[in-house]
């Protein structure tokens, strides 16, 4: 896991090595301060002239000034790796989750790598923080410290060696403790994010059916378990306080007392008030430092479960990649289905595809048909490889498309889906999508060929409209058409249309279908569609019904002979209307 994460360092290697020696300088600064005190107040004690009280208060100075300036450099340099270190890892999980199937995405779920790229990472940043500086000063300032208290407290500096073990396993008990709790968190933390996204989501649905007040429960037991789930995690780890400040004043009281009796018994011969003085400002730096360390294991308790988060994501290998010496060339649009089926997941019962056998010819127009669950989208899914086939094989342009290398052949099948998405950015820039050296020409041609011209023309800011998040301030026949467009820019060798006319009229339906057949010819068009007046002129049309291609022909033998069809004309035209046909 270390080894994982420690890549994602990279050019703060240097600003992560620099800290440490910074506040190992500050640390040696520190420690001589309380040193030249003790020697100065014997001075003072043996009646010194002013001259000497100068000349040790200039050392303190000097020594307190270098303390303060690599002390500020200690920081600067642990704020420039732990931040550098949180930007790199938080781009290495962001390219890495671009890299993922959706097999890889349904793994982990849209929420969990939300927060697994936001709360995770930030723990993480803060437990490197603290590591780059903490995790040095604090055992380097015990070992000087302790070196400097045994040499002016002798024997009495033992008593730090009976803290230690107290502490260490007060420690052990809280993190054992703690542990399994901050691994259900993160998990809660997963959930609530899933729900917020999904409320926000559906804002639109919930306000439709006034359900804010059961959103705002929902919303409130989630968050509730969470905080309540933290709250008894943090109450055990401020059990880490009281401990540390038992064993504070327990040697604070024994250094006290033994102390004093040492130096009336023995008349300053074997302790002295400077060296006494030296030895309490040691067993305050000793004891803070013991607290900072317990701290520190604190803090990467809590980001161990959060790096381990972070390393599934890193470790985790796409299912799907090119091989290689891929095909670089897609040579036409032809599709072939051999004997192919198709799970979701290797342990699910039934097959959302069962032995698919079909041929399309680049250039055809192909319409497909079914009921809801037919699994039409499973289908066209396995052509662009968004998912493997789990037997048989899909071949397209007479190549397996495992074969493929993946850029390629997706450059090369565009998808319109009925809820596809348009991202934050003008109409010009979202339709760049499908082509990012388009010209305006070109932009303006594919917009009235989707029947989108029109309505842009009456935007304000024409093609320069600004469209926000999720493409929310454009109606959903608009966001189609946008879609539609931006799939006719790539210019592709397959089109696939999943529903995606579903939001226009039939005219303006009509009007896309006749533009396809000028402006794309020879591209192999996929048509999936509820309204059989969308399909009904293509060359062929699909009928699938439960996983399992049903039948194909043309609209009129599929009319003479498929049930299916049949039921869904009928239901659409009406059986009056089809014999006056």
């Amino acid at each position: 896991m270390i080894k994982i994460l420690y890549q994602s360092v990279r050019e703060f290697k240097k600003s992560s090595v620099k800290a440490p020696i910074f506040v190992t300088l500050e640390v040696i600064m520190e420690c001589i301060i309380p040193f030249i005190t003790a020697l100065l107040i014997n001075e003072i004690k043996a009646g010194c002239e002013f001259s000497v009280i100068l000349f040790y208060g200039a050392i303190l100075i000097v020594l307190a000034g270098f303390a303060l300036y690599f002390g500020k450099k200690a920081g600067m340099e642990c704020a420039t790796a732990a931040c550098g270190f949180a930007h790199n890892l938080r781009k290495d999980m962001f390219y890495k989750i671009q890299d993922f199937s959706f097999e890889n995405i349904d793994k982990f779920s849209a929420s969990s790598l939300v927060t697994r790229l936001t709360t995770d990472v930030t723990n993480v940043q803060m437990a490197y923080m603290t590591l780059v500086r903490l995790a040095f000063r604090s055992p380097l300032m015990l070992v000087f410290s302790f070196t400097m208290a045994f040499i002016m407290g002798g024997k009495m500096a033992f008593i730090f060696f009976l803290v230690i073990p107290v502490l260490g396993f007060g420690l052990f008990l809280i993190i054992r403790k703690v542990m399994p709790l901050f691994r259900s968190v993160f998990d809660k933390y997963d959930e609530l994010n899933n729900s917020i996204q999904e409320n926000i989501k559906g804002m639109r649905v919930v306000k439709s059916f006034v359900r804010e007040d059961y959103e705002k429960k929902k919303f409130g037991k989630a968050s509730k378990q969470l905080a309540s789930d933290f709250t008894v995690a943090e109450r055990i780890i401020a059990l880490n306080n009281p401990l540390m400040q038992f064993c504070l004043y327990t040697v604070m009281i024994f250094v006290l007392s033994f102390g004093s009796y040492t130096i009336i018994t023995s008349r300053g011969l074997d302790l002295d008030v400077g060296q006494f003085s030296a030895l309490l400002t040691y067993n305050f730096q000793i004891l803070s430092n013991l607290m900072m360390l317990s701290m520190v294991f604190v803090m990467i308790t809590m980001a161990e479960e959060s790096a381990k988060r972070i390393t599934e994501v890193l470790k985790e290998e796409s299912t799907l990649t090119s091989p290689e010496d891929a095909v670089t060339e897609v040579k036409d649009g032809s599709i072939e289905f051999k004997n192919v089926s198709f799970k979701y997941s290797k342990n699910a019962e039934k097959a959302a595809l069962s032995n698919i056998n079909l041929s399309i010819k680049s250039g055809e127009t192909i319409g497909i048909i079914g009921g809801t669950g037919s699994s039409k989208s499973s289908f066209i899914q396995l052509i662009s490889r968004l998912y493997d086939v789990t037997e048989g094989e899909v071949r397209v342009g007479g190549v397996c498309v495992k074969d493929y290398d993946l850029t390629v052949l997706r450059d090369q099948v565009a998808v319109v889906l009925q809820k596809n998405v348009l991202f934050s950015g003008t109409i010009r820039e979202n339709l760049r999508w499908g082509n990012k050296d388009a010209t305006d020409e070109e932009i303006i041609e594919a917009c009235r060929l989707s029947q989108a011209d029109e309505f842009i023309q009456h935007f304000p800011d024409k093609y320069d409209t600004y469209i926000e998040q999720g493409g929310a301030n454009v109606s959903g026949g608009q966001k189609q058409r946008l879609c539609i467009a931006r799939a006719l820019l790539k210019k592709p060798k397959i089109l696939i249309l999943d529903d995606s006319t579903s939001a226009v009229d039939t005219k303006t339906d009509a009007l896309i279908r006749q533009a396809f057949s000028t402006y794309i010819p020879n591209t192999t068009k996929l048509i999936i569609a509820q309204r059989i007046s969308s399909i009904q002129d293509a060359d062929r049309i699909m009928v699938m019904n439960n996983g399992c291609l049903d039948d194909i022909g043309t609209h009129a033998e599929l009319l003479e002979r498929n049930k299916i069809y049949q039921e869904v004309y009928y239901s659409q035209n009406g059986e009056k209307g089809e014999k006056n046909e």
